[in-house]
């Protein structure tokens, strides 16, 4: 790896704007605003729109099409 060409690799805070998680992991993501950790430490704070507490695919609310009813809406309407 080239030195000073990549970025710093460290700590930060990710929070879920709606679902209200929060967890810390490592990264390159940047942000001005901080946020005290259970450490005590305090630790760039990332805002996310979706995560794993709010996606409708991880919390069961997904929807389902109905492609069935679809197919036989299509061959109702163009014959086959």
């Amino acid at each position: 790896m080239q030195q000073g060409i990549h970025p710093e690799y460290r700590p930060v805070v990710f929070r879920d704007k709606t679902g209200g998680l929060t967890f810390l992991t490592r990264s390159t993501a940047t942000s001005g605003r901080t946020v005290e950790w259970a450490d005590g430490r305090s630790y760039p704070v990332v805002d996310v729109e979706t995560s794993s507490a709010s996606h409708p695919f991880y919390t069961g609310k997904a929807r389902l099409l109905d492609t069935a009813g679809r197919v036989e809406l299509y061959r109702r309407r163009y014959g086959g």
